[in-house]
């Protein structure tokens, strides 16, 4: 989970509860339940269900209630297919959708429409995110694995968590990097000071990202990039560059939001991923351009 709301002024003086239940769509009995676990802030502390709230402060969310009910078939969302077999689908994700469903999304996501056009996914992993071996953020576009069956799911898993299936992004970052490639070796743990980011930290999961840059623009001063994944932390991309000092653009979590230059969202695409199939053992590599929103604002910038 990572969400956090200011309070608006029209919320002022109201309960924690009440003023979450509003900002999400969550019942209050849900909320309730989360700020009886501490995973609740405002202003970085835990507070209790009946704390009133100013204008201005921001409460961050740590955890998010359980999803009631297993994925529904949506045929309303129609996944586009970059390719598919008997085991494996790989799916080209628009920036926007929601891969599975979840708190605040309980419907019309990725997973839903999938359900739709192969009802099979729903006995295959876990059946609250069915078929799902990785995600992508809401706001991330790009290539995204899916199993068809669970013996396929299992060693999809056991790749991912091997390092063995290369995951490559395109990304617009601030500023200008001292070398044209380089590796960002780093650990990756929860944020001591904004609970609900991620952080370059002492004690986190090991993670590496290699990068090469693409291309420079002078006005404004930003770098266009190809990383590779060698690990799959939470926002491990965003992350890393945020910690060499070169924010996602339009990355208004980790620092990359400027009014110099706004995609409208984090400048982050998957553009491709490689792996030997594991079921019959040959080479399977899926790539996906740029999204027109995105080559919008490379455009502006030649």
């Amino acid at each position: 989970m990572d969400e956090e709301f200011a309070v608006p002024g029209s919320l002022e003086g109201e309960r924690v509860d009440r003023a979450l239940a509003m900002l999400t769509g969550w019942t209050r009995g849900e909320v309730q339940e989360l700020v009886a676990q501490g995973a609740v802030l405002v202003d970085g502390s835990p507070v209790a269900k009946s704390r009133r709230l100013l204008a201005g402060e921001v409460i961050e969310l740590l955890g998010e209630p359980v999803a009631a009910g297993l994925p529904e078939p949506d045929a309303t969302i129609v996944p586009v297919v970059r390719y598919e077999d008997d085991d494996v689908l790989v799916i080209a994700k628009p920036a926007g959708l929601v891969v599975h469903p979840g708190a605040g999304h309980p419907d019309h996501t990725l997973v839903n429409g999938l359900l739709a056009s192969y009802p099979e996914l729903a006995g295959v992993g876990d059946p609250a995110r069915p078929g799902i071996v990785h995600r992508l953020d809401r706001d991330t576009s790009g290539v995204l694995v899916v199993a068809r069956t669970q013996d396929t799911y299992r060693a999809l898993v056991e790749m991912l968590a091997a390092h063995a299936v290369e995951r490559r992004y395109l990304v617009l970052v601030w500023g200008h990097l001292d070398a044209p490639r380089g590796v960002v070796d780093a650990p990756i743990g929860r944020s001591v000071r904004r609970p609900t980011r991620m952080a370059v930290r002492e004690g986190g999961r090991s993670a590496r990202t290699s990068y090469e840059v693409r291309a420079e623009y002078a006005s404004p001063a930003v770098s266009f990039l190809e990383c590779a994944l060698e690990t799959g932390r939470t926002h491990q991309i965003r992350v890393h560059l945020q910690a060499i000092g070169h924010p996602v653009v339009g990355d208004a979590s980790y620092g990359g939001a400027r009014r110099a230059l706004d995609p409208g969202r984090p400048f982050l695409h998957a553009t491709s991923v490689s792996f030997v199939h594991p079921i019959r053992g040959t080479p399977v590599t899926v790539t996906e351009p740029l999204p027109d929103d995105l080559e919008s604002v490379l455009a502006r910038l030649a």
